[in-house]
């Protein structure tokens, strides 16, 4: 599964599979393609190996947080943008960053703890980056529907039942900071066993067992399985933003997420103030797609449009041009000590205002 492979139609039902029950048994995922358990699984690591398809589960809910989503676009100086890009990567809670096209270099969608910290970040972290000519952010006001929820495929009655036998209908508790280790194994492999795991973190099988099936009745873990774009049918992928009547914004974003194309769709703060992304079969549908849906939602104005060229983090994962998996980066919160130190800086000179007469301020 080398240079232009792509998924042939058991793929595309194993993937789907994966997306709907993440952490089911090869067992359970056979039976829903029709082989038996150990052809399951070398089917998965083939597409794995290949960097063709691969899961993560980042926290949905941490406990005494309640996370800000912002796009960040990026301007960079002539020359630096792969420079920029490659530094962002590593910041644990960007999301994405990608390359596109248009009015911006990069796009990036950051998670963070409050807006204050928001505000940090971009006036300290992404200020004091050489290459970055100028920022613009947006905070999510309302996140509508995002990839963990897209599916490549539709699942029958019958193999959704399969999928869906022993979830846990109990209740559950947020993500903890003692939890941080656990998740970022899952990260890395979200279908680890139970006794890798506890192995790895020095838990007991039943205590991971206990944590997991708490953060899992908890609605805390997002998973995601994803597969290379230009392997799924689905080879562009394409934001737009918009405006609708304040009044309509909620109606015609849920009618936007309810479409086969979207994987994300999002109210905003700005004048924009709804931005989607969308997967097509080709770039010669981008049009026709728009046209299309002006057409049905005549209240929507499309003020911008960009086409991702390079999809260089996804969900926590390095990707290469070709949208196949290179590598994992853990998410998790934001620290930086030289912000910190920067923002301890700028409060002291706010706090005693600038100096007169030589002296000190009063």
């Amino acid at each position: 599964m080398q240079g232009n492979a792509t998924l042939d139609d058991l793929d595309h039902i194993l993937v789907t599979a994966l997306q709907h029950a993440p952490r089911a048994d090869w067992r359970r995922i056979g039976a829903v393609l029709g082989v038996d358990a150990s052809t399951a699984a070398r089917r998965w690591a083939r597409l794995t190996a290949a960097g063709l398809a691969w899961q993560t589960c980042v926290p949905l809910a941490v406990e005494g947080v309640s996370p800000v989503v912002a796009f960040v676009e990026v301007d960079c100086v002539a020359g630096r943008l792969h420079e920029v890009a490659a530094e962002l990567v590593e910041d644990p809670h960007v999301f994405n960053v990608e390359h596109v096209t248009g009015g911006r270099d990069l796009l990036l969608t950051v998670v963070l703890r409050d807006q204050a910290e928001l505000a940090r970040y971009v006036g300290f972290r992404l200020g004091r980056i050489a290459g970055i000519a100028a920022t613009r952010t947006q905070i999510a006001t309302a996140l509508h529907t995002e990839g963990s929820r897209w599916r490549l495929e539709r699942l029958d009655d019958r193999q959704r039942g399969l999928l869906d036998r022993g979830r846990s209908r109990e209740r559950g508790r947020a993500v903890t900071e003692d939890d941080r280790e656990l998740l970022r194994l899952l990260g890395e492999d979200c279908r680890a066993p139970v006794a890798e795991l506890a192995a790895r973190t020095g838990l007991s099988p039943t205590t991971v067992r206990r944590r997991l099936a708490r953060m899992d009745a908890a609605g805390a873990l997002l998973y995601r399985c994803e597969v290379a774009r230009f392997a799924s049918g689905w080879p562009v992928a394409v934001y737009l933003w918009g405006t609708a009547p304040p009044g309509d914004v909620s109606r015609i974003a849920a009618l936007l997420a309810g479409l086969r194309e979207t994987r994300m769709c999002a109210s905003l703060s700005g004048s924009d103030n709804v931005v989607f992304t969308v997967w097509l079969r080709s770039v010669d549908r981008a049009q026709a797609f728009e046209t299309a849906l002006v057409r049905r939602f005549p209240q929507l104005t499309v003020t911008d449009r960009a086409v991702t060229l390079w999809p260089m983090k996804l969900a926590g994962h390095v990707l290469d041009p070709q949208g196949r998996h290179l590598r994992s980066v853990p998410f998790w919160a934001w620290d930086d000590a030289a912000a910190e130190a920067e923002l301890g800086a700028l409060l002291g000179r706010l706090r005693t205002g600038p100096a007169r007469d030589g002296g000190p301020a009063r």
